[in-house]
């Protein structure tokens, strides 16, 4: 998933998400599961207090021999299960074979209604228990009855369940981790379909963008489909407009040079002058309005490699004393996107200017480049002429200028492959070739090819 995609951003809000609910679970998991071996712990110690004080009450002697409890723990010294009974003073009358070496605790704390106290302490080896007493009372006197539990086990039970439940819970986010990542890109499928319609469409494979979406998208793709629509009627308005003003004028623009050609004076040749730049001016941008025009119509595409094969083809034929090599290129070479007639238009002039001004060697490379916008289509011809210094370069590209009046020609072609080159966006550069001549380095938007690849020409 790209940096800043939608599939991206409900990934990680997904997977952020999900790290802290089951990090919460896990916290909160061990939490219960603390509490209910506490639980487990306070009632196991309430059943062995209440079994020593019913065995007291039923000898009515502390130290008897039969007051005892079954559980083994309490025979094991240092188990952290010990039971003892002893007066208000402190006098131990009865224990258990594990009180061996430590003093019976004595438990702070205000005494509850029934008698009964409990508490968290350690014992001398660090053990740390939970401790219930409760006070038994025969006749004139009152024993207090003591018993612990070993509180580090639960401690340990819970640190160990702590630990495999973040595991568990670990694996779990890992799989909703996975169906989130499973379930944004199905989501966005659509979105993916529409964005590769739409590219179609700019490539000028297709005219209209094409499918059936969701609901929530199809909006957009109609949308897209009704701007496409509309603007390939504002360009046809707009040309039919400035064809019809151009046309309208030329009518009037003739009457003035017919009358002024049939007078004389100043004021005629003035009429006549002015009315020439006119008719120039009218020409120009009914030219250009027709290059706008065509060069924005979305879907159209052309083989540079087969135009530029045909025109060196048509070249050689103009110019039999040059000689043209036309250099193998990628099978991946991408199209030109834009109109064929305008590529030939381009191209044509290029290689035509170079054959008349070469020494008798042109080149012709065809590549992809790199560029700060994608890939563009480079057309790069080589002659061996006498080239042209940095002025005059910039010279050649201005309308009807000609360094040399003996070469055939009206001094158009530059400007007219200029025009063309800054209407479609692309980049137009003349250098010092290495032949010795000129380089003229071509850069133009690129479409995908149609159909397969073929192989290098």
């Amino acid at each position: 998933m790209r940096k800043g995609s939608i599939a991206a951003s409900l990934f990680w809000l997904s997977a952020g998400w999900l790290v802290v609910a089951l990090v919460a679970t896990g916290f909160l998991l061990t939490d219960l599961y603390s509490r209910a071996l506490d639980t487990a712990l306070s009632d196991t110690l309430d059943f062995h207090v209440e079994s020593l004080a019913g065995s007291l009450l039923e000898t009515g002697d502390p130290q008897s021999q039969d007051i005892a409890l079954a559980d083994p723990r309490f025979g094991r010294p240092r188990s952290g299960w010990y039971w003892a009974i002893r007066d208000a003073d402190g006098t131990l009358y009865n224990l258990s074979r594990s009180v061996v070496g430590i003093d019976t605790p004595d438990i702070p704390g205000p005494v509850s209604a029934s008698g009964r106290q409990t508490a968290i302490m350690d014992d001398s080896f660090g053990t740390s228990m939970r401790v219930v007493e409760r006070t038994v009372t025969i006749g004139p006197d009152t024993y207090e009855i003591i018993v612990t539990g070993n509180l580090s086990e639960i401690l340990e039970l819970v640190g160990n369940f702590r630990g495999q439940a973040f595991i568990v819970l670990g694996a779990v986010g890992v799989m909703l981790a996975m169906m989130s990542f499973i379930v944004a890109r199905f989501a966005m499928r659509p979105v993916d379909r529409l964005s590769a319609a739409i590219e179609s469409v700019r490539a000028g494979e297709s005219a209209a963008v094409t499918g059936t979406y969701p609901r929530e998208i199809a909006p957009l793709a109609e949308e897209v489909n009704e701007l496409l629509r509309s603007n390939t009627q504002i360009i046809e308005r707009a040309r039919n407009q400035v064809g019809n003003l151009a046309h309208g004028l030329k009518t009037p623009i003739a009457v003035l040079r017919n009358e002024a050609g049939t007078s004389k004076g100043a004021l005629a040749d003035v009429v006549l002058a002015e009315s020439d730049k006119m008719s120039t001016m009218v020409t120009t941008y009914l030219e250009r309005a027709r290059l706008a025009a065509r060069t924005s119509v979305v879907g159209k595409k052309a083989d540079a490699a087969k135009i530029m094969a045909r025109l060196s083809r048509v070249m050689a034929k103009i110019h039999p004393d040059i000689a043209i090599t036309l250099h193998p290129h990628e099978p991946a070479l991408p199209w030109f996107r834009g109109d064929e007639a305008d590529l030939e238009e381009i191209a044509g002039n290029l290689l035509d200017n170079a054959c008349k001004w070469s020494g008798g060697q042109v080149e012709v490379r065809l590549s992809a480049e790199q560029g700060s916008a994608g890939t563009v289509l480079l057309l790069a011809i080589d002659d061996n002429g006498p080239g042209l210094s940095a002025e005059d370069a910039q010279k050649v590209l201005r309308r009807g200028v000609r360094l040399d009046e003996k070469t055939p020609g009206s001094g158009l072609g530059l400007d007219i492959v200029k025009e063309l080159v800054d209407v479609y966006g692309g980049d137009l550069a003349l250098k010092r070739s290495v032949l010795g001549g000129l380089l003229v380095e071509l850069r133009l938007p690129t479409a995908r090819q149609s159909g397969v690849t073929r192989p290098a020409t």
